[in-house]
């Protein structure tokens, strides 16, 4: 029994201790890299800047040649980034990529041939072989930014056909949540003379008639402008006797 325990710890020991030297190893590379990065992002910083002000500084042949790196490794850097970038959320450009990869081989042997044709001794000779670098280079730019624009152009159609569906979206809800609007009208507009003219003679309908207007009298009398409607004809009471506006109210006789 004790063995088996022993066994166990032993196990556990180097399962650990293997995970440790693991990790370590991990870590250790992870840090180098990014030494490795940071060096390389440096050097990068520094040849640019070198560059940059050869192209600005330096007349003739050197500041012709550094104009020429300058360009070609901005065109190729920033077309590298955008598809990089771009391949995260479209897999369309993985394509793009794959040939953007065959295209920097062509960069990169022509950098590295301007840059040796800096440090040429024979300057008579290096001159002559200038326009050919310059076409090359054109090329290779021009192929780059055409790649970049087109990743970009397809980002933004992209960008603009989710606006205008989240637009309509939008509009949509916003006229569900303003579902009365389509019952009252809105300020300012008519209503339809056919309600106006059946809410008017309900009205009148409903009016109570005056004492002193009866089926009888006519609009001159009864001093309305207003078409009474049909009236039902009905007999005089014989018993109740007919009052008129000239006559006294009799006096009550005397039971004396």
């Amino acid at each position: 029994m004790e063995e088996v325990v022993i066994l166990i710890m032993a196990l556990l020991f180097f399962a650990f201790l293997g995970l440790g030297v693991y990790v370590t190893v991990k870590a250790v590379g992870a840090a180098r890299r990014g030494v490795d990065r940071t060096i390389t992002q440096a050097r990068r910083t520094v040849e640019d800047t070198t560059l940059r002000a050869k192209s600005y500084g330096q007349p003739g042949m050197g500041g012709e040649l550094a104009q020429l790196r300058l360009s070609l490794r901005t065109s190729m850097r920033a077309t590298q980034e955008a598809l990089s970038t771009g391949v995260a959320s479209d897999a369309s450009l993985t394509e793009s990529l794959a040939l953007f990869e065959r295209l920097s081989e062509y960069g990169h042997q022509l950098d590295d041939e301007l840059r040796r044709l800096e440090r040429d001794p024979d300057k008579e000779r290096a001159a002559g072989s200038i326009p050919e670098l310059r076409e090359r280079t054109e090329q290779v730019v021009s192929s780059a930014d055409s790649l970049r624009w087109a990743a970009r152009d397809r980002a933004r159609k992209f960008a603009d056909d989710d606006l205008a569906s989240l637009s309509e979206q939008i509009r949509m809800e916003s006229g569900a949540l303003r579902h009365w609007a389509a019952v009252e009208p809105e300020p300012g507009q008519e209503q339809d003379p056919a309600r106006q003219n059946g809410a008017t003679t309900g009205a009148e309908q409903n009016w109570p008639r005056t004492a002193g207007t009866g089926p009888g009298k006519s609009e001159e009398n009864s001093g309305s402008t207003a078409q009474p409607g049909p009236q039902a004809i009905t007999g005089r009471d014989p018993n109740v006797p007919t009052a008129y506006p000239w006559q006294k109210a009799p006096r009550p006789e005397s039971t004396t």
